[in-house]
């Protein structure tokens, strides 16, 4: 973010002493209050209309929002918002960051006092890694209980925290792809949906109560974010150019989801434009297409100083004030940064806005504080005012931190069996690399201090009592190395496990990388420790954007590739566990893993589609036609495992059995010239009957027990017809833990309006003609025809 400069109180009139003397704002303090803030305390009688718990969330605000004056009411669309003395209303700091734990990275939360720690989970890029909703859901849960812990404490001036990050991994450069689910939409959309859920205190699935929020998540960035700082091209400034149907099945499901499914109480704008219009000043994003068309009930919010580079940075706004007015009038409803509450009162004076537009945002952010309970008295006397420091970095909550880890970790290589290893044959370790020894490079980005770490190295001392180490290099950059150290280390020893990567300096916000190979020397020390190895090394990669490490994959000295992204807190155990056979890897990868080639694309093409015309290879597995390192899905296991369709149990519906459908004309007619329908059209009703099971005979064929994704993808048989369709799509998924010698069969409910469709060119869903083919793994496939 940019240089913010901090806003100034705005002072409110006297009002009423009987309203002061009712009202009760509790003690305040920056870091270590004993009481946290909040409002309508004991003795404030119930014809005070914002305080009474018993009216509707939207009289209230409506009362309290008319009872302030606009200055008042101008001071409070900054994300630091000033303390409202005279109607007992507390300051209240809205950025706080929670992406895979509790952090003090924002303003509002203060891990300064008494509690200084909280569970810092893996980055989320390896979480998404396990292909497990549940494993996503608990993660958010405790986040939204230490979240509500650290407020009741009295180290917290927020409870609105702005994640997930659920831009899709477009481009394998992004330095911020680590923060987030990977590169598929169904997969970035179901993560936002259950991690909003479990932060915000609701159930994994089914109806929510939108009036009652343990914490409040914020969905970011809204939308087709994804470039820092590429060849001098920045976030600030970047035009990104967008198709409409790009837009329509990649950039903006997982924001679909996560308002639809997840019941997200917040969003946030991004920085970049949007096809000219920048995404905080665009009326069709954020009121037409999320509120309207979604049902979006919370704030949103810029990112930080966004709207101050509406004007400042890309000139789209010609004045301070004409900025002010795009996105108030857009629908965004606080501004990151001090901009708004300085220019807000001269883009009222000059009739740019008006006080109902201000009235608009305010009844927004004031609903989210009541809906956490803060204008309810004291929290701790409510809800989840039993949540208290206790609850944070419990023994519960750091064995899911490993969970996590274990469940993410992905086996990229693993010839002649070279892993595990067994503690019983190896006498003498050798550990080599940076990554090896330092706990905070686990943590990846946004982290807050972790409840306790322990290093990949400290981990392995606990396996192998002679285990010997050298950096072999002085970070990612690997421009200062120390080859001769490590080749003696590895050629002593009895096995030899690198720690290689990348690190912050490497891949993070404002930071894109421009290779996708490793950095500096490390090929060449990798490389020198395997030939001085006794037999093949061991290589583990921490890092979240992919890496193109095609020697390794094909090099016999090199035995095994393991990935761990950055693993957090409990990363260094998790990946002795798997190291040494304690844990059986399963975790599958969630981007496509591409070749230094592909870096001649350039990072600002938005378009996911190929273009066999130009040479563009298009991106992601869905649409990239190309060579690949690793394949998206890919990741193999200490066990062999099988999928096979269960003929009795998968029943696609008899299309003429379907009412309505036979009559059903076609829309339009593809660039191939075959027929489409539109989901629209063919209506509610018959989407529902459209809806099948599909039954997968899972096995596991040993030797170990283990957690398996099973993942399920839909096939078209003519993705290069010029239509537009993916190659394949994924359309379900699920983890299973299955014994050595186990099976079990895992149904999945197949939708073929909401599965079978694509965008075409113009955005609309339609389904085409002809056959689909869904398929599990690359072990078995159906087909369906789809012929009104």
């Amino acid at each position: 973010m940019g240089h913010r400069a901090r806003s100034s109180p705005h002072v409110a009139a006297p009002a009423a002493a009987l309203l002061l003397h009712l009202l009760t704002l509790a003690p305040h303090h920056a870091a270590v209050a004993s009481n946290p803030p909040y409002t309508c305390g004991a003795g404030a009688p119930p014809n005070i209309p914002f305080c009474d718990t018993g009216l509707p969330i939207d009289r209230r605000v409506g009362d309290l929002v008319a009872r302030m004056t606009v200055a008042e009411k101008i001071s409070q669309l900054g994300d630091e918002s000033p303390a409202v003395p005279r109607l007992g209303v507390p300051a209240y700091k809205w950025w706080s960051e929670a992406l895979h734990g509790v952090s003090d990275h924002g303003r509002g939360v203060h891990l300064s006092g008494p509690l200084r720690a909280a569970t810092s989970f893996p980055q989320v890029i390896l979480t998404a890694a396990s292909f497990n909703p549940h494993l996503w859901y608990r993660i958010g849960q405790v986040i939204g209980v230490e979240a509500r812990a650290v407020y009741n404490n009295g180290q917290a001036e927020g409870l609105t925290f702005w994640a997930p990050n659920i831009n899709v991994f477009r481009d394998p450069r992004w330095g911020r792809g680590q923060e987030t689910p990977g590169e598929d939409p169904t997969v970035a959309g179901k993560y936002a949906a259950v991690f909003v859920r479990g932060v915000q205190g609701y159930g994994i699935s089914g109806p929510v109560n939108s009036t009652d929020l343990e914490a409040s998540a914020c969905c970011k960035h809204f939308t087709a974010y994804d470039l820092e700082n590429w060849k001098g091209v920045t976030r600030y400034v970047f035009d990104a150019k967008v198709t409409a149907q790009d837009l329509e099945d990649t950039y903006n499901p997982p924001f679909k989801s996560c308002v639809e499914d997840g019941h997200a109480s917040g969003i946030m704008c991004s920085y970049n434009r949007v096809n000219g219009v920048p995404t905080c000043a665009d009326y069709n994003l954020l009121s037409k297409t999320a509120r309207q068309n979604w049902g979006f009930y919370g704030y949103i919010t810029s990112d930080c100083d966004a709207v101050s580079i509406i004007h400042d940075a890309q000139g789209y706004a010609k004045t301070a004030e004409d900025a002010v007015a795009d996105v108030l009038k857009a629908g965004m409803d606080v501004n990151c940064g001090s901009y708004v509450q300085q220019h807000g009162a001269s883009a009222l004076q000059q009739g740019k806005i008006t006080e109902q537009d201000i009235d608009r945002a305010l009844h927004n952010l004031f609903a989210v504080r009541m809906r956490l309970g803060l204008f309810n008295g004291d929290p701790r006397r409510n809800r989840f005012g039993d949540i208290g420091p206790d609850q944070v970095c419990t023994q519960e909550h750091q064995d899911l931190a490993l969970e996590a880890a274990l469940e993410g970790i992905v086996l990229l290589k693993n010839d002649g069996g070279a892993l595990p290893l067994s503690k019983s044959t190896v006498a003498s370790l050798g550990v080599v690399g940076f990554n090896a020894n330092d706990a905070t490079r686990l943590l990846g980005n946004y982290f807050g201090p972790p409840c306790a770490t322990a290093t990949p190295l400290q981990a392995l001392q606990g396996y192998v009592k002679d285990t010997r180490f050298a950096a072999g290099c002085n970070a990612a950059a690997c421009n200062v190395t120390a080859i001769p150290e490590a080749v003696r280390v590895a050629s002593s020893a009895d096995a030899v496990v690198l720690f290689m990567g990348l690190d912050q300096d490497q891949e993070r916000e404002e930071v894109d990388r421009l290779d996708l190979t490793l950095p500096g020397q490390q090929q060449s020390l990798i490389e020198s420790v395997a030939r001085a190895a006794k037999k093949p090394v061991i290589l583990v990669l921490l890092c979240g954007g992919p890496v193109d490490v095609s020697f390794a994959k094909t090099n016999p000295k090199i035995g095994a590739i393991l990935w761990a992204g950055y693993p957090g807190e409990a990363g260094g155990m998790a990946i002795a566990q798997v190291l040494f056979g304690e844990h059986n890897p399963g975790g599958r990868l969630p981007v496509t893993w591409y070749p230094q080639d592909f870096t001649k694309v350039p990072m600002t093409d938005m378009r996911m589609r190929a273009d066999p015309a130009t040479g563009y290879p298009g991106r992601t597995y869905r649409f990239y036609r190309g060579p690949t390192v690793f394949d998206f899905g890919y990741g193999l296991s200490y066990s062999k495992y099988s999928h096979r369709f269960v003929a009795s149990g998968t029943k696609p519906p008899s299309m003429s059995s379907i009412a309505g459908l036979k009559a059903l004309e076609p829309t339009a007619t593809s660039a191939a010239g075959a027929a489409m329908y539109e989901v629209e059209a063919i209506g509610a009703e018959a989407c529902e009957r459209l809806k099948f099971p599909a039954v997968v005979r899972v096995q596991n064929h040993g030797p170990m027990d283990g957690k398996h994704p099973v993942l399920l993808f839909l096939r078209w048989p003519n993705a290069t017809d010029g239509s537009g369709r993916p190659a394949r799509q994924l359309i379900g998924f699920r983890s299973l833990h299955l014994r050595a010698m186990q099976a079990a069969h895992v149904e999945f409910e197949v939708s073929p309006c909401k599965h079978f469709s694509r965008a075409s060119e113009d955005g609309r869903k339609v389904i085409d003609q002809g056959s689909h083919f869904v398929m599990v793994g690359e072990d078995d496939e159906f087909e369906m025809s789809f012929m009104p």
